[in-house]
């Protein structure tokens, strides 16, 4: 059975969020990579809940991985303002290289710890 790229993510990303809870204490940490943009938002799984949510759209940087880090520092202030610290990381079935770690390096150093 041959699947594609998209698919196999979609799999892996259900594989691994079975396993991952966040609460509202300690939410998770979600990313999304398009093809231009980096999105992340922190969830409260047992509310259903979007806590805080931040995407690059609006700015324009030479490289992706530059503008996911600016998304994960800009995660980091907003959820620092509603007084959440501490996440569980969720790389919703990407690879932990590139955007997806420009965006957690960028979310640490914003203040979240995960």
């Amino acid at each position: 059975m041959t699947t594609t790229k998209i698919a196999a993510r979609k799999i892996r990303h259900l594989r691994i969020s079975k396993k991952i809870r966040g609460t509202e204490k300690c939410p998770r940490l979600v990313i999304f990579r398009s093809n231009k943009y980096t999105y992340a938002q922190l969830v409260d799984d047992e509310s259903k809940k979007t806590i805080v949510n931040a995407g690059n759209m609006k700015e324009k940087s030479a490289k992706k991985a530059d503008g996911a880090k600016k998304v994960g520092m800009e995660l980091a202030k907003k959820a620092i303002e509603k007084g959440i610290t501490e996440c569980v990381f969720d790389r919703a079935g990407y690879k932990y290289h590139g955007r997806v770690k420009s965006m957690a390096e960028g979310a640490r150093e914003g203040g979240l710890k995960f």
